[in-house]
């Protein structure tokens, strides 16, 4: 896949539209990419399953407006503040303020942490995160989400490249299993000032500027629900209607996005351990019926919120369950339209065999829904 000239490196638009680590995330490429084909300028975007935001930020740059949905509160930030970070000056402000205050404070809140702590982090480091994670009002506050998103960037991954001592940066393995590889690896924590380490981290993303798109938004919360709030938005005239949906639903049984960024979840006020949160969407997807409920209630209330002529462009997972049951329930709530399937097998090592899957798999499928065209039968992958 080629670059997408205003996705590179040497502009405000690039350097933004990584921000975050994600796993299972869009190719920032390919995002840009569909919504120029897609889409024209001042069309209305809309993405269900939104999570780091790609699609709504191509959307925005691409001059667009689009809203987008995400119940993982680290995906939600990412996308917040990439559409809109706060200045640099205000950042770094906070930044200091917040290692003068830490600075200021004995380390006697060190002793009740877990050890997974004190092997992740230098006591200087874990001592700056404590009190970002009491202070920084990220849900209120432009720049202390901007502030927040950034030390979730730099939170974990490669040792002297992050805050933390060696990990993988887009998943944070459990704190078992970590203090053992560190321990086996006699792998010590980067002694850091988190203060200076970050203001480096800030330079360089901020060396281009800032960008600047069509106003666009990121909602935090379960599609499922909001989606009526957007469908009545349109009714009274708040919002009008999207022209194109583009979306990737979480495939089945591939991840639990929450329990793999429990160390970024633990910095916004989770708990200090990796769990299953229980709670509803927010697991592996393994019972088959509910993850039938999921995109049947989610792809309902998309036909209430999208144009006549709104054309979908859906990424699923070609295993046979996941890419079967999202065909049919497109086709059955869309079946005016007509479907091109395009098959994405994977090309190189996928993110699950960095985490020891080793199991051949079968690729994405695109499905692209279009107004007014012949319906083509289900074709299969496996």
């Amino acid at each position: 896949m080629s670059q997408h000239p205003l996705n590179n490196h040497k502009t405000a638009v690039g350097r933004w539209a990584g921000l975050g680590p994600y796993y299972a995330m869009f190719p920032t490429d390919f995002a840009f990419q569909v919504i120029e084909e897609f889409s024209r300028p001042g069309d209305a975007v809309f993405d269900p399953f939104a999570g780091r935001a790609s699609s709504v930020y191509a959307a925005s740059m691409l001059e667009r407006e689009a809203v987008g949905i995400e119940i993982n509160p680290v995906g939600w930030l990412y996308g917040r503040v990439k559409l809109n970070p706060s200045s640099k000056n205000r950042v770094v402000k906070r930044l200091k303020e917040i290692g003068d205050i830490a600075d200021s404070q004995q380390h006697s809140r060190l002793e009740g942490m877990h050890e997974f702590f004190h092997c992740c982090y230098a006591p200087k480091v874990l001592n700056f995160l404590l009190y970002a994670r009491d202070l920084l009002k990220w849900r209120e506050s432009n720049v202390d989400a901007t502030l927040m998103a950034l030390i979730l960037v730099n939170l974990h991954g490669k040792k002297e490249g992050s805050l933390s001592n060696q990990m993988r940066q887009g998943k944070a393995m459990s704190p078992d299993y970590s203090i053992r590889w560190w321990k086996d690896n006699n792998s010590e924590p980067p002694q850091l000032d988190p203060v200076d380490f970050l203001s480096k981290k800030i330079d360089w993303r901020y060396a281009k500027g800032t960008p600047k798109g069509q106003p666009s938004s990121v909602i935090l919360g379960d599609s499922t629900k909001v989606i009526s709030k957007l469908g009545a938005n349109i009714k009274n005239g708040k919002q009008r209607p999207f022209n194109l949906m583009f979306t990737s639903p979480p495939y089945r049984e591939i991840t639990d996005y929450h329990y793999d960024q429990w160390l970024r979840l633990w910095m916004l006020g989770g708990t200090a351990w990796a769990h299953r949160t229980g709670k509803l969407w927010q697991g592996r997807f393994s019972s088959k019926i509910a993850y039938k409920e999921l995109l049947l209630s989610v792809f309902r209330g998309c036909a209430n919120v999208l144009t006549d002529n709104a054309i979908l462009y859906v990424r699923t997972d070609a295993r046979s369950f996941t890419y079967e049951t999202t065909f049919s329930i497109l086709r059955q709530i869309f079946p005016r339209k007509s479907v091109e399937i395009i098959q994405r097998p994977f090309l190189k090592r996928t993110q699950t065999a960095l985490f020891g899957d080793s199991a051949k798999k079968p690729g994405e499928v695109d499905l692209i829904l279009r107004p007014n065209q012949s319906n083509p039968s289900l074709p299969s992958f496996t």
